[in-house]
C-alpha cells in the first residue's frame, strides 16, 4: 500500500484508491500516519477529533470503531499474493494507545524529507545542479496542502503548519540552488507568486530581488525592497535584514558579484544559510 498525506488523504493498492470511510475515521488515520511508527496515545487521538468542549461521552468508543474500520481497510484483500505482500502496514494497540507500522518508503512525506536532506546535504557541499534535482523532487511529492481534505473539516493539528512552514522552507533552498545554477528566467514567475503570497518572508524577498535584477529589471528588484520594508515597519517596527539591506546595495551599485555564475566553477553569491531540516515533528 502507498500512503499519501501531502495534499489530500489518499490510500491506494496496486494503484487503484482503497476507500477510508467516514471523516473521523479518515481523521484517525491521518494523525496515525503524521505519526506513522510511533506510538499516538488516545487521550491523543481524542485530543485531535474533538474539541474539548465537544467531545462526547461515547469518543473512547468511536475511536475503537475507527480504528477497527481502519484495520478492515489496511488488512490485505483476499487471494492479493502480490509484490506488495511483504509491506503490509500494521495497525496495533500499544499501551497507552495505538501505532501504525508502515515502510517509511510507502509514506509520501518519508519521502519528501529524505530527498530534502539529500538536497541540502548537496547545495552545502556546493553540488547545486544535483541539489536542484533532488529538491524538485522531493517538492513534487506535494499536491496540495498537507491533508487538505481534513483541514477542509477545521482539523488545524499543529504537524499540518509545521509541513506547510518546511514547505516553504524547501522552495527557498531549491530557488537558491536554481540561481546558483543560473536559471533565475525559470523560477522568476514562481517566486512573483510566493512573494505575493508570502510578503515577509525576507529570504524569497531576496530571491525575487536577485532573480529581477539577473533579468535586467533592477527598477522592480529594488521596488520588492521598498514593499518588504514597508510591510516590516508597519506591521512590526522593523527593519529589513542586514542581508537584504546588503542586496539593495548591491544593485544600486550593479555589484558584479550579482551576475549570475557563466560555469560551475564561477563565483557565486550565497543568499542565504541552509536551514537545517526539522526535527521530528510534535
Amino acid at each position: 500500500m502507498e500512503f499519501r498525506i501531502l495534499g489530500p488523504l489518499e490510500v491506494s493498492s496496486q494503484n487503484e484508491a482503497v476507500p477510508l470511510g467516514g471523516f473521523k475515521q479518515r481523521a484517525a488515520l491521518g494523525l496515525l500516519l503524521l505519526r506513522a511508527n510511533r506510538v499516538v496515545a488516545t487521550s491523543e487521538m481524542l485530543a485531535a477529533l474533538w474539541p474539548e468542549e465537544e467531545l462526547p461521552a461515547t469518543a473512547r468508543k468511536i475511536v475503537q470503531n475507527a480504528v477497527w474500520g481502519l484495520r478492515a481497510v489496511l488488512s490485505e484483500p483476499p487471494g492479493h499474493h502480490g509484490p506488495e505482500r511483504g509491506y503490509r502496514p500494521e495497525l496495533l494497540t500499544q499501551a497507552p494507545g495505538y501505532i501504525l507500522r508502515v515502510d517509511p518508503e510507502r509514506l509520501d512525506v518519508n519521502r519528501f524529507d529524505r530527498q530534502v536532506a539529500e538536497g541540502r546535504s548537496r547545495l552545502l557541499a556546493g553540488d547545486a545542479e544535483q541539489a536542484a534535482r533532488l529538491l524538485r523532487e522531493a517538492l513534487a511529492e506535494w499536491r496540495g496542502p498537507a491533508l487538505a481534505d481534513l483541514a477542509e473539516h477545521g482539523v488545524a493539528w499543529p504537524e499540518l503548519t509545521a509541513l506547510s512552514q518546511l514547505r516553504l522552507d524547501v522552495m527557498e533552498d531549491r530557488f537558491e540552488a536554481e540561481l546558483l545554477c543560473g536559471r533565475h528566467q525559470g523560477v522568476l514567475g514562481e517566486l512573483v507568486s510566493l512573494v505575493a503570497a508570502e510578503p515577509l518572508r525576507e529570504r524569497l524577498c531576496r530571491q525575487l530581488m536577485l532573480a529581477l535584477y539577473r533579468c535586467g529589471r533592477q527598477a522592480e528588484a529594488l521596488s520588492v525592497f521598498t514593499r518588504v520594508r514597508r510591510a516590516l515597519v508597519e506591521e512590526y517596527g522593523l527593519e529589513p535584514s542586514r542581508d537584504l539591506q546588503l542586496l539593495q546595495q548591491s544593485i544600486l551599485t550593479h555589484d558584479p558579484t550579482l551576475a549570475a555564475p557563466v560555469d560551475a566553477g564561477a563565483e557565486r553569491l550565497v543568499l542565504a544559510d541552509v536551514r537545517p531540516l526539522h526535527g521530528g515533528r510534535p
